[in-house]
């Protein structure tokens, strides 16, 4: 273990082919930890040309280790499914549809495609369309949130903070969860453990309920580009919202007969919080981790994400369960306003999945 308490970097046992759908920050990560562990590793960059420095350099981590890593990269989706035996979709999820989608024609039975992190039933979407083209064996596995959290400083640089501790896994099929939480294991080490279902991976995530209420109510700091640190701005006030999106969010899981714990037990298990108020948790973090940085662009995932994918997507199950979501609700209105965008319209998983159509019984049947 690292002192701050985070997983180490081990060797695999079993060596995998893994082919990375994503560039950013989260892709690089999880390239660098895979190929450290002795993994084969190639990067797609779906957005153009995000990874093509490292065709002629290494991939370069920081942070809770320093090591350099040579990776394959892979033209298209087509190359990169040829590569690989597993998948490992990294990227915003307002790509994850356009990424599945080319993805598909390529992907093999038997292969296993991890979606991190998963929200909106992204991993559904994917499960369903390839049903429907006759792969019956090909197994899609979920996160609720990602195994790394980290920054990246270039094209070949990336900086890892943090390896969560604690990682919750689910599989379409339903059947395949201990498979999938066994492969989670060999590729990224110990920590994971089994999910009811992709529903609960999709709702454990927090970040919604948290960026949510950070990015509105610091809105003018986004806007002017200004530097502030973001635990140390989840003031009392603040706090007291995300904990209103979080009552709602649990409040909905539960209609759908799953039990999630509050979001301070979710930094207690990802950070090693001690404190029991969520303003303390914040106080504590910034006293022990400085930061980081709230965003600066008014384009931020905390909004082109986190509104549509995941709190409207809340408030889209709510409505099929009878659940009011009021504080949900609020979040997002308030978000469309400020940035003239409709978050609620941005979801492009949410028609296609027929969710509005939906009823309890039924989403549980098709998980």
């Amino acid at each position: 273990m690292f002192p701050n308490g985070e997983a180490a970097l081990t060797v695999a046992a079993k060596r995998y082919r893994v082919g990375i759908a994503g560039a950013g920050a989260i892709a690089l990560a999880s390239a660098a930890w895979l190929r450290r562990a002795g993994h084969g590793v190639t990067i797609w960059s779906p957005g153009g040309r995000g990874a093509d420095a490292l065709r002629t350099q290494p991939l370069e981590a920081g942070g809770i280790e320093s090591f350099s890593v040579g990776v394959e990269v892979a033209d298209d989706a087509a190359g990169l499914c040829a590569a690989s035996d597993v998948l490992l979709v990294a990227l915003p999820v307002n790509g994850h549809r356009r990424v599945m989608d080319a993805l598909l024609p390529f992907l093999r039975d038997g292969q296993t495609v991890i979606v991190s992190s998963m929200a909106s039933l992204s991993s559904l979407y994917l499960h369903e369309a390839a049903v429907r083209a006759g792969l019956q064996r090909l197994t899609v596995a979920s996160f609720g949130t990602t195994v790394l959290t980290a920054r990246r400083e270039s094209g070949t640089r990336v900086r890892v903070m943090t390896r969560r501790k604690a990682v919750g896994v689910s599989a379409l099929p339903g059947a395949r969860v201990d498979e999938a939480v066994a492969l989670c294991t060999e590729l990224f080490g110990e920590g994971f453990s089994a999910q009811g279902s992709a529903l609960a991976s999709a709702l454990a995530n927090v970040n919604p309920q948290s960026h949510g209420p950070l990015a509105v109510f610091n809105w003018t700091r986004i806007e002017r580009a200004e530097n502030w640190p973001q635990y140390h701005c989840m003031t009392p006030g603040v706090s007291r919202a995300i904990e209103a999106l979080d009552a709602e969010r649990r409040a909905v899981a539960a209609a759908f007969g799953i039990e999630l714990g509050p979001i301070e037990a979710h930094f207690a298990r990802s950070f090693g919080t001690t404190s029991e108020k969520l303003a303390d948790i914040a106080a504590e973090l910034h006293a022990k981790r400085g930061g980081p940085p709230g965003p600066t662009q008014t384009d931020t995932r905390y909004l082109s994400e986190d509104m549509p994918y995941g709190l409207a997507f809340v408030e889209a199950l709510g409505a099929i369960a009878g659940v009011p979501t009021p504080a949900t609700r609020t979040i997002v209105d308030a978000a469309s306003l400020v940035n003239g965008i409709d978050y609620r319209r941005e979801n492009d998983l949410v028609g296609p999945l027929g969710l509005a159509d939906e009823t309890v019984a039924g989403l549980l049947g098709r998980l």
